[in-house]
């Protein structure tokens, strides 16, 4: 689960990766015969039972530099990722981050770039509103209107949805799965860990290859496998981020998250933080 990409260094919610750390991430994968595609791509790979070096890559919020920091570099590692955007503050700027920095997020026309250039496109909501507490009719707004007004900008109504903050409750799943998502991405969903409702792993500044590893070899033990899903009959390791989906040792409660899933067994970088941007 990564965020923005970008040489910024004032960071207070861990948001930011520079070009230098994700390049470096993606080739750990790479060494590790690790291949980073789409959630879309990952769930596919999961009901055809060929989930095996595939780590699933999200980046929240659409920030602007996706196209221009992100990109290039997950083309080079022969990758691809979702991009979890907001349609109701396009070309707009991350508002809800009180702490700031104010950086800018990706245009309609950045948001076609992303898809032509072979990235999935899924909602992040209409606003970047806590869905947990929102009432009716903003619910809908954020579950179903995103999804329309993401579908008259890239021509396909999104499969995948992500949860702002990563928050997550029953109204909040039960809104999506009515919205037509065939998927949705959270944090550390716990018991309500399911396809919409899957767990993912915060990547930062600070994950180094040591760290990678770390968080590699706990995420089975850090977070709940997804339940055997009805067209494969199986079990599988849960975790959308970067591989399985593991917690970090250093995870701090109340710290904002980053990027990435896996439905498979077979990888995860990512740490998980107390809620995701």
């Amino acid at each position: 689960m990564y965020h923005s990409v970008s040489a910024c260094t004032d960071d207070p919610y861990r948001i930011t990766v520079s070009p230098y750390r994700l390049d470096r991430q993606l080739r750990w994968l790479r060494d590790r015969g690790l291949t980073g595609v789409s959630v879309g791509e990952l769930m596919r790979a999961r009901a055809a039972g060929r989930t095996r070096g595939l780590v699933g890559l999200t980046f929240d919020d659409g920030y602007a530099d996706f196209v221009d920091s992100a990109l290039p570099l997950l083309r080079r590692h022969g990758c691809t990722a979702t991009v979890f955007a907001l349609p109701g503050r396009l070309g707009g700027e991350n508002a809800w981050d009180e702490l700031g920095p104010r950086k800018p997020l990706l245009s309609a026309d950045g948001l076609r770039a992303a898809a032509e250039a072979g990235m999935e496109i899924g909602s992040h909501g209409l606003t970047h509103t806590d869905l947990t507490t929102a009432d009716d009719a903003t619910l809908t707004a954020e579950t179903q209107h995103s999804r329309a007004l993401l579908a008259e900008v890239t021509g396909t109504a999104p499969e995948g949805f992500c949860y702002p903050y990563g928050t997550v409750d029953e109204r909040a799943v039960r809104a999506v799965r009515a919205a037509g998502y065939g998927y949705a991405c959270a944090i550390d969903p716990g018991s309500l860990t399911s396809r919409h409702a899957l767990p993912r792993v915060h990547i930062d500044a600070s994950d180094t290859a040591v760290r990678l590893f770390l968080k590699r070899m706990l995420n089975p033990v850090r977070r709940r496998p997804l339940p055997a899903d009805e067209d494969t009959g199986t079990d599988v390791g849960a975790g959308a981020g970067t591989g399985t989906g593991a917690a970090p040792a250093d995870d701090a409660p109340g710290t904002p998250a980053g990027h990435t899933a896996d439905a498979g067994n077979e990888a995860a970088t990512g740490n998980q933080a107390g809620g995701a941007r």
